[in-house]
């Protein structure tokens, strides 16, 4: 095995920029005479991540000065009971965005509830209009974690132009729209991009040739070194509990590769936490300031 040491991606340090950004436009926003942006969060049940998920958008949003009400709801509320709050808050100018809090009770059907939001205020990047938008390259709300991806490439100058991209992972909400975003012809894409899955067979053939590797597939060490090019660009999505009792909270968070033996090949990495994470926090942040300011869809 290589003892390459790889140069860390780090999305903290890249989040704080944005929404240092994105706090100085919302400033020079309200110093127009312009109300403060606002969100709308909705959280139906108990699901303790969930809670902690909601928790960082709120308190990203009091830093960045947008204003932000969380609607919770029962985890036995119907899914009619659940419309019928989203099309209040649509019809609600005072509201910029809407968040519906993933993943949802099981009799209620999340893409309904994702279209029953104006896609106007979508923030999230969910609604079928954003993301057929996406696909065409109109402007739209992009879903907030593949383009903190994009962000964090950017910012670090690593260019997916003429690269071979492997995505491990097609949900809706991470991989699919990450290789939509990589493979547009325009200055931030231009990849060659390949979508893998729990389903695919032999994925190492796959990912062995990946000069960038985004993997969001929900599965921790999924990756191993072996399975990964000398000198490949690693995006790890993964975000997911480890039981370790000599932790303080009994678990420890690791992502979809195996780290050590990863990092060993590769020649960039984010780390498991604070890579592409806060990037998803602060690209939410980033959608809700266009929201309120009528940038992507005007009045």
């Amino acid at each position: 095995m290589s003892s390459n040491i790889p140069n860390i991606i780090d999305g903290q340090h890249v989040a704080s920029l944005i929404r240092e950004e994105v706090s100085q436009d919302a400033s020079d926003w309200l110093s127009l005479g312009n109300r403060a942006p606002k969100l709308q969060v909705i959280l139906v049940g108990g699901n303790q991540a969930s809670k902690v998920y909601v928790g960082a958008k709120t308190k990203a949003c009091e830093e960045v000065g947008i204003l932000s009400e969380t609607l919770m709801l029962p985890d036995t509320t119907s899914e009619k009971i659940l419309k019928d709050h989203i099309a209040r808050f649509n019809d609600d100018e005072e509201i910029d965005g809407i968040l519906v809090q993933l993943p949802l009770p099981s009799h209620i059907t999340p893409l309904a509830v994702i279209e029953s939001i104006d896609h106007r205020k979508d923030v999230d990047g969910f609604h079928p209009m954003n993301v057929g938008r996406l696909t065409i390259g109109q402007p739209c709300y992009r879903s907030c974690t593949p383009a903190g991806i994009m962000e964090l490439l950017k910012y670090y100058s690593l260019s997916p132009k003429s690269k071979d991209v492997v995505v491990v992972g097609a949900s809706n909400i991470v991989g699919s729209p990450a290789a939509i975003m990589l493979s547009r012809e325009n200055e931030e894409g231009k990849a060659t991009t390949t979508i893998c899955h729990k389903y695919t067979r032999d994925l190492t053939r796959h990912t062995i040739g990946a000069d960038i590797l985004i993997v969001a597939a929900g599965v921790p060490g999924l990756i191993t070194g072996p399975m990964v090019k000398e000198g490949a660009i690693i995006i790890d999505v993964g975000m997911n509990r480890i039981a370790d009792p000599t932790a303080q909270r009994g678990y420890r968070l690791v992502g979809d590769c195996d780290y050590d033996s990863v990092a060993a090949k590769a020649s960039w990495i984010t780390p498991v936490p604070g890579g592409v994470g806060p990037m998803t926090v602060a690209m939410l942040m980033k959608n809700t300031l266009l929201a309120a300011k009528k940038a992507v869809y005007p009045a």
